[in-house]
């Protein structure tokens, strides 16, 4: 039934809490209430839309930091290839290693055979789903402006 609904957590729902290993360490999501929390989700490390999504993240290093948010990268490849893709583009956003694409399934942010989709979830302070973005093809992705609009709109 789900399924055939609207992409969950929906705006105004409790996001489901995750802990996943990363190339900042060990990254729980209940631990970082109190802040707001910027969910990437992404296809894959190295491959052409995602490198340009985190490198204009690293570009702007400045403007980045200016969100005043938690960001943090999701998919399923391993830490390894996280920390790889990490390194060899000095990258500024931590990388999640949801292998099993579990957090991407709580998250509606999976599909298969492809894996783990595009997609931008915004959690406030106290842990409820303020903004959700969802790329239909995956093509494009929201840069710092669209996350700096997105963060400025929530209805809080």
């Amino acid at each position: 039934m789900l399924g055939e609904m609207a992409k969950r957590p929906a705006v105004g729902e409790a996001a489901p809490d995750f802990e996943l290993p990363g190339t900042e360490g060990t990254f729980r999501l209940s631990a970082h209430r109190g802040e707001l929390v910027v969910l990437l989700f992404y296809p894959g490390d190295e491959t052409p839309v995602c490198t340009r999504q985190f490198c204009s993240y690293r570009d702007r290093a400045e403007d980045f930091a200016a969100l005043q948010a938690t960001v943090v990268g999701i998919s399923s490849q391993s830490l390894d290839s996280h920390l790889r893709f990490h390194e060899r583009h000095g990258l500024n956003v931590p990388l999640l290693a949801d292998i099993d694409g579990k957090v991407a399934r709580a998250y509606s942010a999976y599909a298969p055979p492809f894996g783990t989709r595009r997609a931008v979830v915004i959690v406030d302070e106290q842990g409820v789903v303020r903004h959700r973005h969802d790329h239909t093809l995956g093509l494009r992705y929201q840069g710092v402006d669209e996350l700096a609009s997105a963060l400025a709109a929530l209805d809080r």
